[in-house]
């Protein structure tokens, strides 16, 4: 319960591992300041990854390979629904996407995370952000 918030990060990350991840249990998250599980799994099939949502959960089939450290995405446009969680958790895809992300409703982000642009980009992204 105490790691709730940090799940739309981990589907990032379960996108990018081998194999397939299945996370039950979190029904919390479809309550949250969007239904970060609908709004996570959407985007990342707009970004090329088979998914499929649960009523608590989600199932992500991993496109990653041990020692690979190419392209798992393909860019696309994702709509956060101004969740600050979920347009960071998509900013972090951006180091492994072949296509540019644009995410919609960001301005949150500010309020929660005021540096996170500036520390992002810091460690390598090219997060641009407009208005």
């Amino acid at each position: 319960p105490l790691a709730i918030d940090e799940f739309p990060a981990l589907f990032i990350a379960a996108a990018c591992a081998e194999g397939q991840t299945v996370l039950t249990g979190a029904a919390e998250l479809r309550v949250k300041e969007s239904d970060r599980i609908q709004v996570m799994a959407d985007g990342l099939k707009t970004m090329g990854i088979d998914c499929t949502p649960t009523d608590d959960g989600i199932i992500i089939e991993g496109k990653g390979r041990s020692g690979e450290w190419g392209a798992i995405f393909t860019g696309g446009e994702i709509e956060s629904h101004h969740d600050h969680r979920i347009a960071m958790s998509f900013s972090m895809a951006g180091l492994r996407t072949s296509g540019e992300i644009k995410i919609i409703g960001t301005e949150t982000v500010a309020t929660s995370f005021p540096t996170f642009t500036q520390l992002s980009n810091q460690a390598g992204l090219a997060i641009q952000v407009t208005e």
